[in-house]
């Protein structure tokens, strides 16, 4: 079977804020149809180096490339990114900020779409309700169709099931997983170890601004005496936030 190509790369990364370095000398790759772990504890730079590969964050040295190129909007590549804050015109109903996003993203029927898919996240009898008006997690359920509307090549969820019950962790799981399926290259910021040893194909656990370990879920238990996702965060992270 051939090897997958390396859609995001990451080569000899730096970046740091007041006087402060926050990434030292990162490499990583992503491959082409996987789901990819970065973890870490709160401050170790996981949210800093998506927001440098997307070109939001100017690194002070080193190459982040998406698809072989520096990250432009709207070239070649379609790219969803779910922040862990949330977003949205909160004055709008529900329907009418999915519709406006849909449109945005060259969807033919983005009313349709949204109206199927907060079907799908029990969110149907909300649809013409103001969105401040949501809970977070109802919020964080609508950003999440916004992210997903347009079938994105790459998606980038930064901690997605925070705060949601059991149930609805499930159902977004089952929602990612089929974005999955049908192709998607996707990345996982996440506290959730569970999560990431049911979905992710290979992680990158960064500390102190560097790659503690990177590999496969399998490699990495390896090389800790085979010790679960959650007792090797503990070790390397102290007791989880």
């Amino acid at each position: 079977m051939p090897e997958k190509k390396n859609i995001i790369s990451v080569r000899n990364f730096r970046i740091g804020f007041g006087g402060k370095t926050v990434i030292k000398n990162l490499s990583f790759d992503v491959k082409q149809g996987e789901i990819f772990g970065l973890l870490g504890s709160n401050g170790c730079g996981k949210t800093t180096t998506i927001r440098a590969l997307l070109g939001i964050y100017p690194a002070e040295r080193g190459e982040l490339l998406i698809n072989g190129k520096p990250f432009t909007p709207g070239k070649d590549i379609k790219v969803g990114y779910l922040p862990e804050e949330r977003g949205l015109y909160k004055k709008e109903s529900v329907i009418d900020v999915m519709n406006y996003f849909g449109k945005l993203r060259g969807l033919k029927q983005p009313k349709k779409w949204s109206l199927s898919y907060l079907k799908r996240v029990g969110l149907e009898d909300h649809a013409k309700t103001r969105v401040g008006r949501l809970s977070q997690g109802q919020q964080q359920k609508v950003q999440l169709g916004i992210t997903i509307m347009n079938n994105p090549d790459i998606l980038i969820l930064d901690e997605p099931t925070k705060g949601f019950d059991p149930v609805n962790r499930r159902l977004l799981l089952e929602i990612i997983d089929e974005l999955h399926q049908r192709g998607s290259t996707i990345i996982m910021i996440t506290h959730y170890m569970d999560e990431v040893e049911k979905l992710c194909d290979r992680i990158l656990l960064l500390k102190d601004g560097t790659a503690y370990a990177y590999g496969t879920v399998s490699e990495v238990r390896r090389k800790h005496r085979f010790k679960s996702l959650d007792q090797i965060f503990v070790d390397i992270y102290g007791a989880k936030e």
